[in-house]
C-alpha cells in the first residue's frame, strides 16, 4: 500500500500545528498536499531519520545536501512557503520542547519513528564543516575561508561570470529589463572607487580581495597602487594571473595574508567588500581599529557588509545553522547600527551609509540562474552535494534580501584629522553611477 506521503503529511501537521503549504511526494510514489503547490520530494526513509535525529534547519539541510530531499517545482516558491511555515512564524511559535509536552505531538513523533525505521543517525554529508578549536584565530579563519572559497576557480567562474566578483552588484536595471551582471558588477566597483575618491598615485588596501577584481579596476581605471589580501591560496593564484594578464604587476600586489598582519601603512584608502562578515563580533572592534591605524589622516574606508535585523534581545542571536555548517563557517552578521558604532568607537567618522539590499537579491538570482543553466558542469567541477549547497544558499538568501530579513550596506568612513577637516565634498552623493 502506497500511503507514506499522506501519513507523513498528517504527522508533520500534527507536530507543527498548522497545515502544510507544500505537497509531499514520498519514496513509495504516494503524494499528498495542496494541488499545484511545489512538492517536497522525500526520496527515502533516511531523510526522516536525519530530521528525527536533528530536528529543524540543520536536519533539513543535511537531507537536502545528501540528496535525500528534493524540491519539485519552482525552488523560490517552495522556499517562500517553507520559510513562512517553519522559520517566520514569529516569536510566539512553539519550541520543540514545548510541543513535545503535547501527548498528540509525542504520538506523532512515535509515528515518524516507526516510518523512519530503526537505525543509527545517518552520518552528515562530507560537505559539512567539522568543528575544531577556537573561533576567529588566524588558523581557524584561514580554514573557514578555505572551506568556502577554495571550492575551485572554475566553479566560481561558472556562477559569477567574467567579472569574478562575489559580492552584491549595483544594478541600473534588472536582467529582465536588459541589465547584465557584468555591467552591474563593474558599476559596483566604480561606485566603491568613487566613494573612496581614488586618484592616480594613491595607495589602496583591498581587504579580502577575492579574485582581484576591485584591485584590477582601481589600478586600471584610477591609476592607484593596490595591495590586495586574501586567505585563499586559490584566489591569490587566480588574481595574480589576472593582474599579469592586465599588465598591472607594477601597480597591484596580491598577498596571502591575514588582515591582522598588514603593517605597511599608511594607505590613502581601504576597501573591505564582503569580508567583514568573517571577522566575528568579539574581534570586530580590533578589526576596525587596525584598519584605522593603517589609514593616513583624511583617508577613507569603504566597508561593504551584509547586515541582519536587530533583535530585542541581542544575546539571543544564533548563527544560521545551515550557513554555519555548509557555507560560511564562523561567519556572523550584525545590525548595521552595531557596525557603525564599532567603526566610530575605533575612531572613524562615518559619513555615509547606503543600503543596497534589493541589489543583492537581483545578484543572487542571477547567480542561481547561471548555476541552474549549467548544472551538470557545476556538479562535475565540485560535487553533487556542494552544488546543492550553493543552489539552496543563494536562492534562500535572495528571498531573505527581498523580504528584508537581511540587508547589505556600504558604510563610508573617514579617519578625520584632529582639526576636523574630513575632505568630503559638501554634496557627497555625486559618486552614484549614472
Amino acid at each position: 500500500m502506497s500511503d507514506a506521503a499522506p501519513r507523513l503529511k498528517g504527522l508533520v501537521e500534527q507536530m507543527l500545528g498548522t497545515p502544510l503549504p507544500v505537497r509531499i511526494r514520498a519514496w513509495d510514489g504516494s503524494q499528498a498536499g495542496p494541488p499545484g503547490a511545489p512538492a517536497l520530494v522525500v526520496r527515502n526513509r533516511r531523510a526522516l531519520r536525519r530530521l528525527l535525529w536533528k530536528p529543524g534547519e540543520l536536519g533539513l539541510a543535511r537531507a537536502w545536501v545528501a540528496g535525500d530531499l528534493e524540491v519539485e517545482g519552482d525552488l523560490y516558491t517552495a522556499l517562500g512557503l517553507m520559510a513562512g511555515f517553519l522559520w517566520e512564524r514569529g516569536e510566539d511559535a512553539r519550541t520543540v520542547a514545548q510541543a513535545l509536552r503535547d501527548p498528540e505531538v509525542r504520538a506523532a513523533v512515535r509515528g515518524l519513528l516507526r516510518m523512519a525505521g530503526p537505525a543509527l543517525p545517518p552520518a552528515p554529508p562530507r560537505e559539512e564543516v567539522r568543528r575544531r578549536g577556537h573561533l576567529h584565530t588566524r588558523r581557524s579563519d584561514k580554514r573557514a575561508i578555505s572551506h568556502h572559497y577554495d571550492v575551485g576557480n572554475d566553479f566560481y567562474e561558472l556562477v559569477l561570470g567574467p567579472s569574478m566578483v562575489y559580492s552584491c552588484a549595483y544594478w541600473e536595471a534588472p536582467e529582465a529589463e536588459g541589465g547584465t551582471l557584468e555591467d552591474a558588477q563593474r558599476d559596483k566597483l566604480e561606485l566603491v572607487a568613487r566613494k573612496l575618491a581614488l586618484k592616480p598615485g594613491q595607495r589602496l588596501l583591498d581587504v579580502g580581495c577575492g579574485w582581484g577584481s576591485m584591485a584590477i579596476h582601481a589600478a586600471r581605471e584610477h591609476g592607484v597602487s593596490v595591495v590586495g589580501i586574501t586567505l585563499s591560496q586559490e584566489q591569490a593564484i587566480y588574481a595574480r594571473k589576472r593582474v599579469a594578464d592586465e599588465g598591472l604587476t607594477d601597480r597591484v600586489e596580491i598577498r596571502v595574508q591575514d588582515y591582522r598582519d598588514v603593517a605597511d601603512g599608511p594607505y590613502d584608502a581601504i576597501s573591505s567588500i564582503g569580508m567583514a562578515e568573517h571577522v566575528g563580533a568579539e574581534r570586530y572592534l580590533k578589526y576596525a581599529e587596525h584598519l584605522y591605524a593603517l589609514l593616513k589622516p583624511g583617508g577613507r574606508l569603504l566597508n561593504h557588509q551584509i547586515a541582519r535585523r536587530p533583535q530585542r534581545d541581542e544575546s539571543a542571536y544564533n548563527v544560521d545553522e545551515f550557513i554555519d555548517a555548509y557555507v560560511f563557517p564562523d561567519g556572523e552578521l550584525a545590525p548595521v547600527g552595531t557596525t557603525v558604532t564599532q567603526l566610530e568607537r575605533a575612531g572613524f567618522e562615518v559619513r555615509d551609509v547606503e543600503s543596497i539590499r534589493e541589489h543583492y537579491a537581483l545578484t543572487l538570482r542571477s547567480w542561481v540562474r547561471r548555476l541552474e543553466e549549467d548544472w551538470e558542469r557545476a556538479v562535475r567541477l565540485t560535487s553533487p552535494g556542494r552544488a546543492r549547497v550553493w543552489r539552496l544558499y543563494m536562492a534562500a538568501s535572495a528571498l531573505s534580501f527581498e523580504r528584508n530579513r537581511i540587508g547589505v550596506n556600504q558604510v563610508l568612513a573617514v579617519r578625520t584629522p584632529e582639526p576636523g577637516a574630513s575632505g568630503m565634498p559638501l554634496r557627497a552623493r555625486t559618486w552614484n553611477v549614472a
